[in-house]
C-alpha cells in the first residue's frame, strides 16, 4: 500500500488502496465503530453520531477541538466526512476472500502532502491491526515514510 497524490478540482487528493483479508463488514466495523475508530484515528475523542450530518469531536493535540461531520454514509461500503476544510472518504468493496479499501483525503495545502501521506500510511497500518483484533501499535517509521513521500511528491522532507 502506498499513497498517490493527484489534483481534483483545484485541490489535492491523497489516495490509498489497501486489501484486507477480512470481509467488508469487519473492516466497516473497524472504520465506523467509535471504540475501533479511536484506536487508529489519532484525533478522535470519543462518540460518533453515525448518520449523514452526524458529528464527532476531534482534538489536534495542540489545544484545538473541532468537529468531524459525516457527509456520506452507505453501510457497509461508504463512509465520508468533512474535517474543517478537508474531505475524507472510505470506500469498501468485496474482493476475493476479503475487501479492498479505497481511501481519499482531499485538502488545499500541497506543502503538507508528504507529512499527511506518512500519517495516513501509519493510520491505515494501525487500522489493519485493529481489524485483525490485534493491539494498536503505532509504527516508528513515520520519518522514513515522510522522506519517501517527500521524494515521490517532489517536496522537502
Amino acid at each position: 500500500m502506498k499513497g498517490t497524490l493527484h489534483e481534483i478540482n483545484g485541490r489535492y487528493a491523497l489516495t490509498f488502496e489497501r486489501f484486507f483479508s477480512r470481509p467488508v463488514e469487519k473492516v466497516w466495523h473497524g472504520i465506523t465503530d467509535p471504540d475501533c475508530f479511536n484506536q487508529w484515528y489519532p484525533f478522535s475523542t470519543g462518540e460518533m453520531d453515525l448518520r449523514v450530518g452526524g458529528k464527532f469531536h476531534l482534538d489536534d493535540g495542540e489545544g484545538s477541538i473541532y468537529e468531524g461531520i459525516i457527509t456520506e454514509l452507505d453501510p457497509p461500503n461508504i463512509f465520508a466526512f468533512r474535517e474543517v476544510d478537508d474531505w475524507l472518504r472510505f470506500e469498501l468493496r468485496s474482493k476475493g476472500d476479503g475487501c479492498l479499501l479505497r481511501f481519499t483525503h482531499t485538502f488545499d495545502d500541497r506543502s503538507m502532502a508528504a507529512r499527511t501521506a506518512a500519517g495516513w500510511h501509519g493510520c491505515l497500518e494501525v487500522l489493519d491491526m485493529v481489524v485483525d483484533g490485534k493491539p494498536a501499535v503505532w509504527p516508528d517509521n513515520m520519518a522514513e515514510w515522510r522522506e519517501k513521500y517527500a521524494k515521490e511528491f517532489n517536496q522537502k522532507g
